[in-house]
């Protein structure tokens, strides 16, 4: 089968460091945290009592009243990023086919603020059950893919994909493969998350996966460090358009970037825990890179899954080691989590987006609050603190899952 090439040719961004790419991309290369106190509700008798919020984000500023109040809070982030994708690509989306452009994204949690909204009002009418009409539409999962191509008219295939921390990552690679097989001319591509809410983060307590530096929220998110003690919840959304070569051509698109592979593995070791050798997270980025056709030495950035957790840093750590041997001495590697927070479902769309970015800007984006590197971990260049310059033609991003779940989307550079 003659197989399709695919490039992205525009990005959006909705972040706790930034509510578009720009200003996402210039927090990066400042190294700056979005983690603070959560304003979303009273953590007074939570252990962890901070989070990376989306901060200044009106829905009014995309869509009217009447249009925000059917949707989750998923559904308004994902719309957002969205228009500013859409936009920086250039479609004129009245001169395509909307049968030829689908949607597909990720998410691990989907409308649960809508879901935990409701219950309080059950519970305030003390068992009287006055639901807003909307509260199913709002709660279910693929609402946030259907809103999307809802508001912008787009007829092609359209659901979600939920698998844990790599669901925007699976949404991706199956958008690639719609356009490789022709079924498709472009996609829309992405993860959102709304997940901040007393259920998540009460949850994540318990199993003792969040961080609890209370009193310096922003140096909580410390991936690779020896006093790391759990991830920082995160939230927001992005989005890729991918789309066929010959028609981003055919239309003088701008191309940021080619993607070449997507590797899938699942550990089958634990629920939550990923297996300590890396095997499963090194099958992913092999898969990944055989798909492609590169050689392990032709990979000049990584950009981590990096949670910030004693056991996951070590385990892809110890998967890089296995796969690239002593050409891992000669890599980039960085965790943008130690800046955006874990945005779970979404994490591996927004890291794509860093990827890429990395290309286009010669910039590998650096690993904030990696003030002592645990001393089990290699001597790599993790880029502690501060941007490295470098030219990057291949950039690999890995994202991890509970259920054991791994994921690896590889990008080059476009020639």
């Amino acid at each position: 089968m003659n197989l399709k090439r695919v490039v992205v040719t525009g990005i959006g961004a909705l972040t706790p460091i930034g509510n578009n790419v720009p200003d996402f991309w210039d927090s990066l290369l400042k190294g700056v945290s979005g983690a603070a106190p959560i304003t979303y509700f009273n953590t007074e008798l939570y252990k962890t009592k901070f989070a990376c919020e989306v901060k200044g984000f009106n829905v009014f500023d995309i869509m009217d009243n009447k249009e925000a109040r059917k949707m989750d809070i998923a559904s308004h982030f994902a719309v957002a990023a969205t228009q500013e994708a859409l936009t920086d690509s250039g479609l004129e989306l009245a001169k395509e086919n909307p049968q030829r452009i689908g949607v597909v994204m990720g998410s691990a949690i989907g409308g649960l603020q809508s879901l935990h909204e409701a219950f309080y009002t059950l519970v305030e009418n003390n068992g009287v059950p006055r639901f807003n009409p909307f509260l199913l539409p709002k709660v279910l999962m693929d609402s946030i893919s259907g809103n999307m191509a809802l508001h912008f008219g787009l007829q092609g295939p359209n659901y979600m994909t939920s698998s844990a921390c790599a669901s925007g990552g699976n949404a991706i690679i199956d958008a690639y493969n719609f356009i490789r097989m022709g079924q498709c001319e472009i996609m829309v591509a992405g993860g959102a998350e709304a997940c901040i809410t007393e259920l998540t983060v009460g949850g994540f307590d318990a199993m003792r996966a969040l961080s609890t530096r209370n009193d310096e929220p922003q140096r909580a998110s410390r991936p690779f460090d020896v006093d790391r003690d759990g991830f920082v919840m995160g939230e927001g959304a992005a989005i890729l358009i991918m789309e066929d070569l010959d028609h981003a051509l055919a239309r003088g698109a701008h191309i940021y970037a080619e993607m070449v592979g997507g590797g899938l593995s699942c550990d089958a070791y634990h629920i939550t825990a990923p297996r300590p050798d890396g095997a499963g997270a090194a099958m992913s980025m092999r898969l990944a890179m055989d798909e492609a056709g590169i050689q392990p030495e032709e990979v000049d950035y990584i950009n981590a899954h990096g949670t910030s957790t004693k056991m996951g840093d070590i385990s892809e750590c110890n998967a890089i080691a296995d796969v690239f041997g002593d050409h891992a001495n000669k890599l980039l590697i960085s965790s943008t989590k130690s800046m955006t927070g874990h945005m779970l479902g979404a994490a591996p769309a927004i890291e794509s987006i860093a990827s890429i970015l990395a290309m286009n800007k010669c910039f590998a984006p650096p690993t904030i609050n990696l003030d002592h590197k645990d001393p089990v971990l290699p001597d790599w260049n993790f880029c502690a603190h501060k941007p490295v310059e470098k030219n990057i033609r291949v950039a690999l991003s890995n994202s991890f899952g509970f259920g054991g779940h791994n994921l690896t989307l590889l990008y080059k550079k476009y020639e």
